[in-house]
C-alpha cells in the first residue's frame, strides 16, 4: 500500500495534463502521509526489548517498521478522504521542509535514547560484545530495506492493475478489480510459500542433512555397551547423526560422578536412535527403547525421556545434571526427529516434534508398564525449547504427567505450548505471567530464577513435580503473532530481574522487535535469554529430591554445568 486510490481524472502535482484514473506515479515518489507514518514507527523501533540489538540488527527493525508505517500512514489517508469524498492533494514544499526538520530531531532523539536503553541491557545481561561501525551502518541498512519492501509492494500493485487491464476485456470493473485482487494475492501467497517459503526449506534441509553425516571433533565411539552405537548395540554408531553421536558418546563417568557425590556410583545408560535408524518415528523410538532395555537401562532405578530439539540436538548440561544427581543410576532415551536447527523447526514444522514426543514416550511407558511394579524405575520427561513442546504432547494435562510420571522438567518452553499456555492463562489472580502460580502450586510450578524456590514456597509440594524454568528475558518464551496486536500480561505486570523496566508494548512494534530477539536468544550469558545451562542443577535438585545435598554441592555442579 503505497500510494493513495487517485480520483478519476485528477491532475498530477506540477502537471496540468490529465492522466488515466489509477495511474501509478514515479517508482520513488512518496506520500505525506505515509512519511509520517514511517518517521513515527521507525522512532518507535528505538524502544527496548528483551534483548541487547545490534546496530545492523536495528537497522533491520526499523527499516520493516518504516515500510509498515508507511502503508500505515497511505491507508489512513485514503480512509480519511473517503470520508471527506475529496481526492488526494500534493503536499506543499513548506509542508516537506517542516517534515524534514522534525524528522531529523525526532530520529536524532529516538537514536540517542535507544543508545542509552541498549548500554542498560547491555549492563543488565552481562553483554560486553558492542559494535561502533555497525551502529554507524545501522540507517545505511534501515534504508536500503525500507526502499526494498516499498518497491517490492508497489510491484505487487503494479500486477494488480495489469491484471484489472486485462479482466476488463471480459469483464466490468467492479468484478475486475475483485477478480484481479484475488488472483494477484492468490500468485503471490502461492510463489512465497510454495516456491521461495519451500525451496528455502528444502535447501536448508539438504544443507543440513549432510551436516548431519559429520562428527564432532573429540566425539569417539563408546567402548561400553551402555551406549547406543556401542558394542552390542542395536543401533549403529553411523546411523545416530551428529548430535546423536555426541550425545551417545559424551556425559559424566562414572569416576567424574564419584568425584562429586564421594559416593560409588555407575557409569550411566544413554540410548538414542536417529534419523538413518529407521524411516519413521514410530520405527526409531521401538529401536531406541529396545537398545535401552538390551543395555540395562529398564533395570536403573531412574529413567529419562529426553525429548530433542530439532537437529537431534541435547543440551549437555539437561542429561548430565540429571546423572550426577541420581549417582549414575540413571538412563537416558532420546530420538532425532528433524535435520534442521530448532529455530527453523520452530517456525516451519511443529508437528515433527508433536509426533516425536508422543511415540517415543508411548514406547518407553509401554515397555515400563510392563515391569514388575516394585521394579519398575522412577520415569521422569524433560525437554528443552522445541523439545519442551514435544515433551509436552505425551500428556493432555496435570493430572496425566502426575499419574504417569515421577516428575518433569521442562526448560524455555515456547509460546505456543499447549499445556504451558494452560496453565499460564489458568494461573491464579494476582500471579504474574512470568512466575505464574497454577493451583496453588499442588503439582505444577514455574520458576524464573531456579535457586529459588518455585512460588508458592509455603506450599508443600508432594507426590509428582512438574517444573518450568523459564527466564523473564527469553524471547522463545515470550514471542507470539499476539504481540502484533495485543499487550501481554507480562509487558504490563512488574519486569523480570532481566527485563529493562523501560520497556513498554507498541502495535506492530513489540511484535517486530521480539521477533528480531529469537536467533540471538542464545548468544547471551548464561541465566538470561534463552540460555539455561546452571539453571539445570537447581531445576533437577527441585525434581528429584536428592538427599543429603548441601548448597555447596549445588554451586559446584552448577560449576560443572556451565
Amino acid at each position: 500500500m503505497n500510494q493513495e486510490p487517485t480520483a478519476a481524472g485528477a491532475p498530477p502535482p506540477g502537471d496540468g495534463r490529465r492522466r488515466e484514473a489509477g495511474a501509478q506515479p514515479a517508482t520513488w515518489h512518496t506520500t505525506l502521509p505515509g512519511a509520517c507514518g514511517a518517521l513515527l514507527l521507525a522512532c518507535l523501533s528505538f524502544t527496548p526489548s528483551l534483548l541487547p540489538r545490534a546496530g545492523i540488527l536495528q537497522g533491520v527493525i526499523s527499516g520493516i517498521l518504516a515500510a509498515i508505517g508507511y502503508a500505515l500512514g497511505v491507508t489512513a489517508a485514503w480512509i480519511w478522504r473517503a470520508f471527506a469524498d475529496r481526492g488526494p492533494r500534493p503536499a506543499r514544499r513548506r509542508s516537506w521542509r517542516i517534515f524534514l526538520v522534525t524528522a531529523l530531531v525526532l530520529l536524532g532523539t529516538a537514536f540517542g535514547l535507544g543508545q542509552y536503553w541498549q548500554h542498560r541491557i547491555r549492563r543488565l545481561l552481562g553483554v560486553t560484545d558492542h559494535s561502533r561501525l555497525q551502529t554507524i551502518a545501522m540507517p545505511l541498512v534501515a534504508l536500503v530495506l525500507f526502499w526494498i519492501i516499498l518497491l517490492a509492494a508497489r510491484g505487487i500493485r503494479r500486477a494488480h492493475r495489469w491484471t484489472v487491464r486485462l479482466l476488463r476485456r471480459w469483464t466490468g470493473e467492479r468484478a475486475a478489480k475483485a477478480v484481479g485482487g484475488i488472483l494477484v494475492a492468490v500468485v503471490f501467497v502461492l510463489l512465497f510459500s510454495g516456491l521461495l517459503l519451500d525451496g528455502l526449506v528444502a535447501a536448508a534441509n539438504q544443507a543440513f542433512s549432510l551436516r548431519d553425516r559429520r562428527t564432532e571433533e573429540g566425539v569417539r565411539r563408546p567402548v561400553t555397551a551402555l551406549r547406543s552405537g556401542g558394542p552390542g548395540s542395536l543401533v549403529p554408531w553411523d546411523s545416530l547423526g551428529r548430535n546423536g553421536r555426541a550425545f551417545a558418546a559424551g556425559g559424566p563417568s562414572a569416576v567424574e560422578i564419584e568425584r562429586f557425590t564421594h559416593r560409588p556410583a555407575q557409569e550411566p545408560v544413554r540410548s538414542y536412535a536417529g534419523l538413518h535408524t529407521a524411516d519413521d518415528t514410530e520405527t526409531r523410538a521401538a529401536r531406541a527403547v529396545a537398545d535401552l532395555r538390551r543395555a540395562g537401562g529398564l533395570r536403573r532405578h531412574n529413567l529419562l525421556v529426553m525429548t530433542t530439539t530439532g537437529s537431534g540436538w541435547v543440551d549437555p548440561a539437561a542429561v548430565d545434571g540429571f546423572e550426577y544427581l541420581t549417582g549414575g543410576d540413571s538412563a537416558t532415551v532420546a530420538l532425532q526427529y528433524s535435520y534442521l536447527p530448532s529455530w527453523m523447526s520452530y517456525l516451519v514444522d511443529r508437528s515433527k516434534a508433536r509426533e516425536a514426543g508422543r511415540e517415543l514416550f508411548d514406547a518407553v511407558y509401554d515397555a515400563w508398564s510392563k515391569l514388575p511394579a516394585d521394579s519398575r524405575p522412577r520415569l521422569y520427561v524433560a525437554g528443552e525449547s522445541l523439545g519442551s513442546f514435544g515433551g509436552e504432547t505425551a500428556f493432555s494435562g496435570e493430572y496425566d504427567l502426575r499419574n504417569r510420571t515421577q516428575g518433569a522438567l521442562f526448560v524455555g518452553p515456547p509460546n505456543f505450548n499447549a499445556l504451558f499456555r494452560e496453565f499460564s492463562d489458568h494461573r491464579e489472580a494476582g500471579s504474574p505471567e512470568i512466575q505464574p502460580v497454577y493451583k496453588n502450586g499442588r503439582t505444577v510450578r514455574f520458576a524464573s530464577d531456579a535457586a529459588v524456590a518455585a512460588p508458592p514456597s509455603h506450599t508443600p509440594w508432594e507426590g509428582t513435580r512438574v517444573l518450568y524454568l523459564l527466564h523473564a528475558s527469553d524471547p522463545i518464551v515470550w514471542w507470539s503473532p499476539r504481540l502484533m496486536y495485543a499487550e501481554p500480561d507480562w509487558i504490563g505486570e512488574a519486569p523480570g530481574h532481566d527485563v529493562l523496566e523501560s520497556m513498554f508494548w507498541v502495535p506492530f512494534v513489540t511484535f517486530w522487535q521480539v521477533t528480531a530477539d529469537l536467533p540471538f536468544a542464545t548468544g547471551v550469558p548464561d541465566g538470561h535469554g534463552h540460555t539455561y545451562r546452571a539453571a539445570y542443577a537447581d531445576g533437577w535438585n527441585a525434581v528429584l529430591r536428592p538427599s543429603g545435598l548441601t548448597d555447596r554441592d549445588l554451586a559446584r555442579l552448577r560449576d560443572i554445568l556451565r
